[in-house]
């Protein structure tokens, strides 16, 4: 990777040819072997991390002036600290490439005249100077070490994404990107909410994702599913439509144009998690059976609206049935595995916001559940009014 953004980035390519030992890791620069003084002249050495934004595959610019800095407070050479480099205590996660790479603080010093600096190379030797000058010149000690290091940060992105994954650099959230890193999950039922629950999944670092829907697609799913359509799609299954728009994001996503019942075991095999997008009751009850004997805990969604006299009215739902208490969940008999005999003479009013909004409730009570969001209250049953536009969460499901 720093070889091929050399060849793009004449900034980066002066850093290697003056000799700093350069790595690119989770889309940051880092640049080890920066010599430095402590409070009694003893001589360290740290390293510079800078956040890389990437303008396509291969061009990079800054986001700002600043730089995140591995090591204690640089000082001078009478011992007093280093002047001008406002920031402050900090931490930032990197991949296990740069675990001798641990960031403490940050550092700002932004160009008076010009207010920024023009590229990397200035900016990476304006640090070195005042970070290192004051060991240079007591130790004779040099940031210049031609050290190769060698490059697996990005690997599990790169397994995953066919463009890079600069969102989780940018927020700075690479620890919590990782906590999906063994996850394996199934959506059931791809219709308007599974379709927005695709959507958002696709864009997580889940390293296998696996869709199943036996139905096709037509005129009105177009009102309530994410992404462009085409004529073409029309007809077609769903499971070829949602392959398609996002076979150029990700690796590692299937759909399959399939019912899944209780003899469905061999397609979950593996699986770690799963969400149920089913309107059926009869439906629901096959896969709960399923998932429960096979001990995948999942989060099952729902959507009730009505019109009686004017504006539509109703209720979302999402309920997860962990590993330990699905059974007892599902005695609450909170969703629906039986169907009425009046059914077909219900109107199944669904709309897109209302899907997408069930769909990332269930996506955050997910994530919350692997530790990516805080989970202060830990409900498993989630209800939003349309009315009131409350969500209410229920907490003890014993």
């Amino acid at each position: 990777m720093l070889s091929e953004l050399a060849s793009h980035n004449g900034d980066i390519k002066l850093l290697l040819e003056k000799g700093y030992a350069l790595a690119v890791d989770s889309n940051y620069l880092v640049v080890r072997d920066v010599p430095y003084l402590n409070e009694r002249g003893e001589l360290q050495t740290g390293a510079i991390v800078t956040k890389l934004i990437f303008v396509d595959e291969v061009r990079v610019v800054q986001e700002d002036h600043q730089i995140f800095f591995a090591g204690s407070p640089p000082h001078n050479l009478d011992g007093t600290p280093i002047l001008n480099l406002a920031g402050g205590p900090t931490q930032l996660a990197l991949s296990n490439a740069c675990k001798d790479v641990v960031v403490q603080r940050s550092f700002s010093n932004k160009p008076r005249e010009a207010g920024k600096f023009e590229n990397f190379f200035e900016k990476i030797e304006t640090y070195v100077a005042q970070i290192s000058g004051p060991a240079m010149q007591r130790h004779g000690a040099t940031p210049y070490t031609f050290r190769a290091v060698e490059e697996e940060g990005e690997k599990q992105s790169t397994l995953i994404f066919k463009v890079r994954d600069t969102l989780t650099s940018r927020a700075e959230i690479s620890d919590l990107a990782a906590k999906f890193a063994n996850d394996d999950v199934a959506v059931i039922g791809l219709g308007g909410t599974g379709s927005y629950l695709l959507d958002l999944l696709v864009k997580t670092p889940v390293p296998r994702i696996r869709g199943f829907d036996p139905d096709l697609f037509y005129v009105h799913n177009a009102f309530r599913s994410p992404g462009a359509i085409r004529n073409e799609e029309f007809g077609t299954s769903k499971a070829e439509v949602y392959a398609g728009r996002h076979e150029n994001f990700r690796h590692g996503l299937t759909t399959t144009r399939k019912f899944v019942d209780e003899s469905s075991g061999d397609d979950l095999a593996g699986v770690t998690f799963a969400f149920v997008c089913v309107d059926k009751g009869f439906s629901r009850a096959g896969i709960f059976k399923l998932l429960l004997s096979m001990g995948i805990p999942f989060i099952d969604v729902g959507m009730g609206l009505s019109r009686q006299n004017g504006p539509l009215t109703g209720m979302l739902r999402a309920t997860y049935y962990s590993r330990e208490n699905g059974e007892g969940v599902r005695r609450m008999k909170l969703a629906d595995e039986a169907d009425d005999p009046d059914d077909i003479y219900r109107t199944n009013i669904q709309i897109g916001e209302l899907n997408s909004l069930n769909a990332c409730l269930a996506i955050i009570k997910f994530k919350q559940l692997r530790g990516f969001y805080v989970d202060a209250e830990s409900p498993f049953h989630l209800l939003f009014d349309t009315g009131d536009l409350r969500v209410v969460g229920q907490n003890d499901a014993s």
